[in-house]
């Protein structure tokens, strides 16, 4: 294949900037803050997880506490009642003395009831503190996700500027460079890795930084200079140079 000499130079820099794209692209894909959000997401949708079902928990405890403390007023007010029955001396003396009974097994239910309260309450508050820390943690964990989160903007447009510089550098560049060269180099890129074009340097692919041996140099320095060789290891467009050594 055929190519003017300067339209292989011109590889050299269309190369330059294609792998600067990609450099950008990988740089994106693995941001540290896209691993750490990653991160971060699971740890959100954990405690939310968590604070559900801590909310869930003091809602029925709550629930608890009312009914035990209903419980306890019911058995206070029927026992004001049977006080002030007593006092006034309404009825029989069985109906009294009944009474005075009745007094004391309220007495010992309201005691009973007063202790289960108690029991519930303590519950109650250990479960509100608990459920405090989680909201704490929660406003914690989203001031970090805000904050990698800006970062990540940040960075995210960073590449976003550079890349938009570098694409309107190549598409300057690429129009540059004979069509069937420049198919040929978009197709070996596509083949190995991203490279289609390396300086030949020192008689040292730039490429597969491998050193040419003495039959593949005499081949070179025998070919014409608008010849398009290739390095043999690689098979990468080879663009000499003044620097090639030959």
């Amino acid at each position: 294949m055929k190519a003017d000499p300067t339209d292989q130079l011109r590889l050299l820099e269309l190369q330059a900037l294609d792998t600067r794209l990609d450099q950008i692209a990988h740089a994106r894909a693995t941001l540290p803050e896209l691993a750490a959000l990653t991160v971060l997401g699971q740890d959100s949708a954990a405690l939310d997880r968590e604070l559900a079902l801590a909310r869930t928990a003091v809602t029925d405890v709550q629930r608890e506490v009312a009914k035990a403390e209903a419980d306890v007023q019911q058995v206070r007010d029927r026992a004001a009642r049977n006080q002030q029955r007593l006092d006034v001396g309404t009825g029989t003396a069985k109906d009294l003395q009944a009474l005075q009974h009745e007094l004391v097994s309220l007495a010992r239910r309201q005691s009973e009831l007063e202790d289960l309260e108690i029991e519930v309450m303590e519950r109650a508050e250990e479960l509100e503190h608990q459920l405090a820390a989680l909201v704490s943690r929660r406003e914690t964990l989203d001031a970090e996700i805000a904050e990698v989160s800006a970062r990540r903007d940040v960075a995210m447009a960073g590449f976003d500027a550079e890349a938009q510089q570098v694409s309107a550098d190549r598409a300057t560049v690429a129009p540059s460079v004979a069509e069937a060269l420049l198919a040929l180099y978009a197709k070996i890129r596509a083949t190995s890795g991203g490279i289609g074009a390396a300086e030949l340097r020192q008689r040292r692919c730039g490429g597969c930084r491998l050193e040419l041996n003495q039959l593949d140099l005499s081949s070179i320095r025998a070919a014409a200079a608008d010849d398009v060789v290739r390095c043999e290891e690689c098979r990468w467009i080879l663009v000499r140079t003044p620097e090639s050594g030959l």
